[in-house]
């Protein structure tokens, strides 16, 4: 069993908040970098290139990429044969996005009570910590803008649902986000499992590089291929909303679509879309 002290969690968290703000991930600078080249709209093309100076004055400059620095989404990938001591993981956590998010002056954005709505704070966290294999602990934070967060949808379908009406669904949800929450976008789906885990997959995919396919459940070649395609046939569609950058026009509506799957009950197929902005922000540490 490998001791892991809770201090090298909080500080592992607070590094990786104050990264994923400040550095836009490199699979996401490159898919922008080709976006530019290739756009054709003027007005689109200023705004790439607007959103690529963007992010290299807020790398050099070690500001925060947008001033919405967030809602601090953890991933924890928990070895089996780990021992967390000298504290909670959870605990650690917190305190880490907390020292996180003083230390990079980034801003404070969470409401104790979503109704009444009062003192802001930095925390808590929303957690999510799976157990696999290993003696290794993987952190991944990605601090999630609610501009788009909050354009996020879910849908229940009927098992007997054809392909044609999910794929309707997701370019609808993109559609309905119209430029509201800062194009060009990454497309998180989540199809499968329940209501709650089809939301948790769509999230997850955005996680995953957008510079090749996510994962699906089944380690299956055919299923690989038809998941490509049906990613490929989406992010076509969705360009061809010539929303744009900024809904400015163009055809880069969308930078990627990333699909996660999971088994699902006979009696439904629950599918998830999670919308990021342009600027997906994240960054991962294996301790």
């Amino acid at each position: 069993m490998r001791q892991v002290n809770a201090k090298l969690i909080e500080d592992a968290v607070a590094a990786l908040v104050v990264e994923a703000n400040i550095v836009l991930r490199k699979d996401v600078l490159a898919k922008l970098s080709i976006a530019y080249k290739k756009e054709r709209n003027r007005m689109a093309k200023k705004v790439l290139g607007i959103l690529l100076e963007n992010a290299k004055i807020a790398k050099n400059d070690k500001i925060p990429i947008c001033q919405d620095t967030g809602f601090p989404v953890v991933f924890v990938e928990l070895g089996q044969d780990v021992h967390i001591k000298g504290a909670e993981l959870n605990v650690a956590i917190n305190r880490g996005v907390l020292i996180g998010y003083k230390n990079g002056f980034l801003r404070k954005s969470i409401v104790s009570d979503p109704i009444n709505r009062k003192a802001l704070k930095y925390t808590p966290a929303i957690i999510h910590t799976e157990l696999v294999r290993g003696r290794k602990v993987k952190v991944s934070v990605l601090p999630k803008g609610f501009g788009c967060e909050n354009k996020a949808k879910i849908a229940m379908f009927n098992p007997t649902a054809k392909l044609s009406e999910i794929k309707d669904f997701i370019v609808d949800v993109v559609r309905g986000a119209g430029s509201d929450a800062c194009p060009p976008y990454i497309v998180g789906v989540g199809i499968g499992g329940t209501q709650d885990y089809a939301a948790l997959l769509a999230k997850k995919a955005l996680l995953c590089p957008i510079s090749r396919r996510a994962m699906v459940w089944q380690p299956i070649a055919k299923a690989i291929a038809k998941q490509s395609k049906l990613e490929a046939d989406l992010l076509n569609r969705i360009n061809k909303l010539n929303i744009g950058p900024m809904g400015l026009g163009g055809k880069n509506t969308c930078l990627a679509v990333n699909i996660q799957s999971y088994p699902t009950h006979i009696a439904g197929l629950p599918v998830a879309v999670n919308i990021s902005c342009h600027a997906l922000r994240s960054a991962t540490k294996i301790i």
